[in-house]
């Protein structure tokens, strides 16, 4: 598993976050979607139907039905209906350690001292877990992001 941390510097969420979401569907990958807060869910909700005037993100919740057939789910706790590869946390949440996922994308507001200080404690327990790569990615000043440190898990 690979639990990548996005250091958000130059763009807010709701700038970086479509265009993450976009990456992982271009490729085939189905994704959860996970904020605890329900009214931070339903703003994100209305987010990727809205976030470009051409465009939009096909995705459903659990009130939509066919959880199954969604390229992105939106839930307020881990769980993968749509048989995801890439779970998506926006508001700094720790998942188990049983996730059944290839890949985590850990979006914190780098503008934020105590979004960044839990972000590093996240980095901090998932290096103690030793079961993913962890890589920290940033953004470019032109757009897009530079992997800048990776760690592999510690083999025994």
């Amino acid at each position: 598993m690979e639990v990548g941390f996005y250091h958000l510097t130059r763009t807010r969420l709701d700038q970086a976050l479509p265009q993450l979401l976009e990456k992982a569907v271009e490729r085939g990958l189905n994704a959860v979607l996970v904020a605890r807060d329900a009214d931070e869910l339903r703003r994100l909700d209305d987010l990727l139907w809205t976030y470009r005037p051409d465009s939009f993100l096909a995705h459903g919740t659990a009130a939509t039905g066919f959880a199954e057939r969604q390229p992105i789910f939106l839930a307020g706790a881990v769980e993968n209906p749509n048989n995801a590869a890439v779970l998506v946390l926006v508001d700094g949440l720790m998942p188990p350690p049983d996730v059944p996922f290839a890949r985590i994308v850990d979006l914190f507001d780098g503008a934020d001292e105590a979004a960044v200080a839990a972000a590093r404690e996240r980095w901090r327990q998932w290096r103690e877990r030793g079961s993913a790569t962890l890589v920290y990615w940033q953004q470019r000043a032109e757009g897009g992001w530079t992997k800048a440190r990776e760690e592999q898990p510690a083999t025994t």
